[in-house]
């Protein structure tokens, strides 16, 4: 636990896809707590699809209309780093991607995350949204000692959705 070195640790940057590991460790939790099930299907908003074809960036390839499970959501998110599947879980848990944003930073600052602030699940650019080295690296921590049952996933070297195979971006 303790650190070795350090360099401009708190100052702010933006988090682009780490974002992504504070969305998981919500996902996480949610799955611990029985609110989600990993067999569940969700489903997929306009607004999910949309975004993500408009913004760019990674994506999972869900179709607007259609159910995915959590199981294949977490996938897409843990490996393809999918903004869409990190949307598509936001607006499962928080009814909206901003409402999600909201638990988004009530957690960060129950874990002392105090130079973190988040506007949306997947980290596209906003100059609002932003965290340190030195939160980051603890979520990390947080999200392997409090989740090791799905650290695993991280591990995995593709996934394959829709009959699109995707390596991992980790």
């Amino acid at each position: 636990g303790a650190v070795l070195f350090a360099k401009n640790a708190d100052e702010h940057m933006p988090t682009s896809s780490m974002s992504k590991t504070m969305t998981m460790y919500l996902v996480f939790e949610a799955l611990k707590d029985g609110k989600l099930k990993m067999d569940e299907k969700l489903p997929v908003s306009v607004n999910a699809w949309k975004s993500t074809y408009k913004s760019g960036g990674s994506r999972m390839f869900l179709k607007a209309g259609s159910e995915v499970t959590v199981s294949d959501l977490v996938r897409g998110v843990v490996i393809q780093s999918g903004n869409d599947a990190a949307i598509v879980l936001a607006e499962a848990l928080g009814g909206t991607e901003a409402g999600f944003a909201d638990m988004l930073n009530a957690k960060a600052k129950q874990m002392g995350m105090d130079n973190s602030h988040f506007v949306d699940a997947s980290g596209m650019p906003d100059p609002n949204h932003y965290s340190t080295a030195r939160d980051l690296a603890n979520l990390n921590v947080r999200l392997i000692h409090d989740f090791p049952e799905y650290y695993p996933i991280f591990a995995e070297m593709s996934f394959t959705y829709n009959n699109i195979k995707q390596g991992n971006r980790n």
